[in-house]
């Protein structure tokens, strides 16, 4: 075997896992899939046989590439709607497939992948790299140009802020998940502001990203009364819910004439909704593969 079909062996044995980590660095799966090609053409051209571990080795070029873009973000500040919430992984209600079990590993719900984009970039690398997969700091410092003992700090700092927002631990019961969010649902159907307040935490957010087509639909609302309030201005009697997993939990795609208007993602815990993270931008909603739900 060639130097170079070994590599491409070895590539492919770690595809789906440097997919995540692009997944969980950038948040979107198409920059993912591209910074994922990024690295195998980078990795072709240069001295794989050098390295002591491929799939460490590979994983810091996928790495490096996902710093780039998110420092290229960072400089542009492209979000002037000031909402965003990250592409979902869509399965169906009988579960993922492996390919999507290896992008959600470590429970990555779309609540997650938002608190990670408050992150700096090198703050997200550290993290990601560190907590998620297992890369000692020595090999993250060179990426963002610190010391070890700074890497961890970074780490630690993204930490604190993952932590600090994550103050609800979701219902691991699908079944128990889907009564809540049927419930939600019913209510909505129904417009009855009571019902829908008393499935929603206290302190609930919705965060509802509408892209630049639909500045209308891209709002963060917090507090139960303001959600459900939010919820049924929202509401279209027309559109039909076809039940999913998005990022592996209960969640729906929203259509009207099988025209997808919505994708929504919920977070459940103590038998009370306390997320909803939407997609409502038309362009981004094309882009989704639905196919899945089909079978």
């Amino acid at each position: 075997m060639t130097e170079s079909e070994w590599l491409a062996e070895g590539f492919e044995e770690n595809r789906t896992r440097l997919r995540g980590v692009a997944y969980r660095m950038l948040g979107s799966l198409s920059e993912a899939d591209d910074a994922v090609q990024e690295a195998w053409l980078r990795a072709s051209r240069s001295d794989a046989g050098a390295a002591d571990n491929l799939g460490a080795w590979l994983t810091t070029i996928v790495a490096r590439v996902c710093l780039n873009v998110l420092r290229s973000r960072a400089r542009r500040r492209e979000d002037p709607m000031g909402v965003h919430v990250p592409d979902p992984v869509i399965s169906r209600t009988d579960g993922t497939n492996p390919e999507d079990e290896a992008l959600l590993a470590d429970s990555v719900g779309l609540a997650l992948l938002v608190v990670l984009e408050t992150l700096t970039p090198a703050e997200r690398l550290a993290f990601v790299l560190h907590d998620m997969f297992d890369l000692p700091f020595d090999e993250i410092a060179p990426m963002v140009g610190r010391s070890p003992a700074t890497a961890r700090q970074l780490a630690s700092r993204a930490r604190r802020r993952v932590r600090g927002a994550e103050t609800h631990v979701p219902e691991p019961d699908l079944s128990r998940q889907r009564k809540v969010v049927d419930a939600f649902y019913a209510a909505a159907r129904s417009g009855d502001l009571d019902a829908l307040v008393a499935v929603l935490d206290p302190e609930v957010v919705m965060r509802s990203d509408g892209g630049t087509a639909r500045p209308d639909a891209s709002v963060a609302v917090h507090g139960a009364a303001a959600v459900a309030a939010q919820t049924l201005t929202f509401h279209q009697p027309a559109a039909r819910a076809r039940h999913a997993l998005v990022n592996g939990a209960v969640g729906a795609v929203l259509t009207i004439d099988e025209q997808p208007i919505a994708v929504l993602g919920f977070t459940v815990s103590g038998g009370k909704i306390v997320a909803i993270d939407a997609i409502a931008d038309p362009e981004r909603l094309r882009r989704l593969d639905l196919t899945a739900l089909d079978n």
